[in-house]
């Protein structure tokens, strides 16, 4: 698990992104058990993820950030990658985004391709 915890932040909230291998969708339940296993990630607004599993098949959730998930695997798709859970965490800073939260959560991903 590689875990980015100051990737960005915009109009006082905050972003960070993680990733790892992912096998199944038992593997992503697991991994993001883990991931809010951190108190602060168990606090974030939104942890939005991602994964396109080994056989092809693409698995997304929101958790309450619409349609976050399927900006993460549109870019997953483009990249070509699989087998790779990406989980993009926003802490919400009190100034709605609107439209703009869908570039910040690209942009988190973006932080996270650099990274690999």
């Amino acid at each position: 698990m590689r875990v980015i915890e100051n990737a960005l932040t915009d109009r006082g909230s905050k972003y960070a992104v993680s990733g790892g291998a992912c096998a199944s969708a038992e593997d992503a339940k697991a991994f993001l058990k883990a991931l809010v296993r951190r108190k602060k990630f168990a606090k974030a607004t939104h942890n939005t993820w991602a994964v396109i599993l080994p056989d092809g098949t693409p698995l997304k959730g929101d958790d309450g950030e619409a349609g976050a998930g399927m900006v993460i695997l549109r870019m997953l798709e483009r990249e070509g990658i699989t087998g790779e859970v990406v989980v993009v965490t926003r802490w919400f800073g009190g100034t709605k985004l609107g439209g703009d939260r869908f570039r910040r959560v690209q942009d988190a991903v973006r932080v996270w391709l650099d990274a690999r």
